[in-house]
This record gives structure tokens, C-alpha cells and sequence, in this order.
């Protein structure tokens, strides 16, 4: 065998490997049945008018086949881009980024498992750039909103130009299709734990009014104290504490003030309330008691061990994006939709 045809017959062995894994298109199908490519199309989108016999014939092709439709092709067919976009604050903090990292991976799970892709955008303060092209381009079919806020910018645009969505968080907007971890009851779980312990004094550090959240956890602080007959001295509950200098000074009063305990509404704020108190050598729990409304990384080594609230942020993801698909297919989902919670008892609250 000379030289040239040893490079042939590689070239030939090459060009059927090819076209052994090349994958098959609608007009194959067309072709291999007879039928017009429309046709096809008709039958893999469900929509127009095609005889029983003909559908039957296309439908046991393709599974004999074990043919999947190209994306795109599949997307026009039934005018889909088969993509939903997850709107991100683009001011979230360490311990945020935590819970959006988990959340997004439950929801790239769940879009995976329906052949949809996720596109991920920012929204910094109330710059909606990144979300008005994707809805203007029509990149997507539906979007998930990261986050609720008290003046919800996101959520009206997509209100006002008809863009189906699901939001992360609570918000009191009925028309909005809403999953989140029931806050409030498990705010008001922790916080009643710790009055039945005997304690009084139970201060509370929260974040940006700005979030509902920060709403959500404060009323079930609140609900707590009214349910065992007391009331919340509001000498002892702070918001907006989002920065150190203004930590450091409220640690400092609610200590004088003979705090019992400093509930703190997330782990970031925890963790500067914890520094605080050793840096002025206030011993937890012997001098004061520390708990957190939410349990992150950031506090995992802490010592003592930190009391919290511990939510499955990927359940919460996988649970928005399932509703939003469903939505999307004209399936009726529940306007509110509330994920359980486990109270995490450690030594700092002994």
C-alpha cells in the first residue's frame, strides 16, 4: 500500500466516524419518513393541526432515534429561547454570596434538567441596564429575581412589560409569584427560644430597610415577644446597622444597657458584633449571649459555636426555578410559596 492511499483510507475512516456521531436533523427525520420538515416541526412543538397516524409515525422515530432536537431549532419551532435570566444585587456582601451561590446551583440544576440555560445579570442599586436588554432582546423566557426590595424597580418593570417572573424573598405584591424560607416564623421561633430561657433584654441588630427581609425577620422578633406577653424594648432594636463604625457603637450601648442577649440579622453583622465584644473582653455567653438569623461559612470556626437559622439555599433555588418553568408552561403555581427552616442551638446562646 503506497503512502497516498494509507492517507486516504485514514481520510475515509475519519469522514464515517463523522458522520457516525452527526447528529440528526429535523430534515433527516423529514426525509427518513417522507413527510415535509414542517411537519416535523408541527409534531416536536405541539402546535398546529397534524393527523393521529402522521404524529404517531414522527413521535416513535424519534424515540427509536433517540433523536433531540438542536436547541434553536427546537426554540423556533415552539418560539422559545429556552433561557431564563437570574437577576443578582450586585452589592451582596461575603455572607451573601454564599446563600446566591447555593441558590444558584439548585436553580441551574433544575433549568438543566428541562434543557434550559441560565443567564445570569447584575442590578446595581437602581441601574436596570442589564435587565432591560435582556428582556428588550428577548434573550429570555421568564426571570428569577435574586431578591425583594421595599421599592421593588425590578419586579415593576417586569410587571409593566408583561415578563413572566418568580422572585426569591417575600414581598406583600400579590401579583407576584414568590418562594422563599418562612423568615418570620423562624425569626420568631429563635427569638421565643430565648425568652423561655428567661431573658428580657433581647437585642437586635438588623440590616438595610431597603430589603424586606430585613422587614420579615424584625416581625417575627416582634411576634415572638407579643405572643408571650411581653414588649419589645425599642431602645434595643437598631436598622441600617450596615457598616462597623455604627456596629461597634450599638454593641457598645446595648452592653451598657444591660443586654442579655444581641439577636444579629445575618452572619456578617454577627461576626463584627462577635469582634466587638472580644476586642473589649465580654466574654459569650458568660457576659452576653450572640445569636444570628442566618447561618453561613463566615462563622463555622467561631468559638463559642454560634446559635442560628439554618436555611437549604439550593432546595430554595430549585424550588423557584421548577415554579417558574411551570408558570412559563401556563401550569397554575401558588402565588406564595413558604420552605421550612432548622434552629441550630450552640454554646452561644447557653
Amino acid at each position: 500500500m503506497t503512502m497516498e492511499e494509507g492517507k486516504r483510507q485514514e481520510n475515509n475512516a475519519v469522514a464515517q466516524e463523522e458522520n457516525a456521531v452527526k447528529k440528526m436533523t429535523i430534515a433527516d427525520v423529514a426525509d427518513a419518513l417522507g413527510v415535509s420538515k414542517t411537519t416535523v416541526s408541527r409534531v416536536i412543538s405541539g402546535k398546529g393541526r397534524i393527523g393521529p397516524e402522521t404524529k404517531e409515525r414522527v413521535l416513535r422515530f424519534i424515540e427509536e432515534h433517540d433523536y433531540k432536537p438542536n436547541v434553536i431549532a427546537k426554540g423556533l419551532a415552539q418560539n422559545k429561547t429556552y433561557n431564563i435570566g437570574l437577576i443578582m444585587p450586585g452589592n451582596h456582601n461575603f455572607v451573601d454570596s454564599s446563600f446566591f451561590q447555593k441558590c444558584m446551583l439548585g436553580i441551574s440544576e433544575a433549568a438543566a434538567a428541562a434543557d434550559y440555560d441560565v443567564i445570569v445579570s447584575m442590578i446595581r442599586e437602581n441601574d436596570l441596564t442589564q435587565l432591560e436588554r435582556l428582556v428588550q432582546n428577548n434573550k429570555v423566557d421568564g426571570i428569577i429575581l435574586s431578591r425583594t426590595l421595599v421599592e421593588d424597580a425590578p419586579a415593576a418593570y417586569l410587571k409593566q412589560h408583561h415578563v413572566p417572573f418568580v422572585a426569591i424573598g417575600t414581598t406583600p405584591d400579590d401579583d407576584v409569584i414568590q418562594i422563599d424560607h418562612n423568615h418570620r416564623g423562624a425569626c420568631r421561633e429563635l427569638t421565643s427560644v430565648l425568652l423561655m430561657k428567661g431573658l428580657r433584654k433581647v437585642a437586635l441588630l438588623g440590616g438595610s430597610r431597603e430589603l424586606v427581609i430585613t422587614h420579615t425577620r424584625l416581625g417575627g422578633y416582634l411576634d415572638a415577644f407579643q405572643e408571650q406577653g411581653l414588649t419589645a424594648d425599642p431602645s434595643l432594636v437598631c436598622l441600617d446597622a450596615d457598616n462597623e463604625t455604627m456596629l461597634e457603637r450599638m454593641t457598645g450601648e446595648y452592653v451598657k444597657k444591660g443586654a442579655e442577649c444581641i439577636l444579629c440579622m445575618d452572619d456578617s453583622i454577627c461576626s463584627l458584633v462577635l469582634n466587638v465584644l472580644k476586642k473589649n473582653r465580654i466574654s459569650v455567653p458568660e457576659d452576653i449571649r450572640v445569636a444570628s438569623f442566618y447561618n453561613s461559612p463566615l462563622l463555622e470556626n467561631n468559638l463559642p459555636a454560634v446559635t442560628s437559622l439554618h436555611f437549604d439555599a439550593a432546595a430554595l433555588g430549585m424550588t423557584t426555578c421548577r415554579t417558574l418553568l411551570s408558570h412559563l408552561e401556563g401550569e397554575k403555581v401558588s402565588g406564595r410559596t413558604l420552605l421550612g427552616y432548622e434552629i441550630v442551638l450552640k454554646e452561644s446562646t447557653k
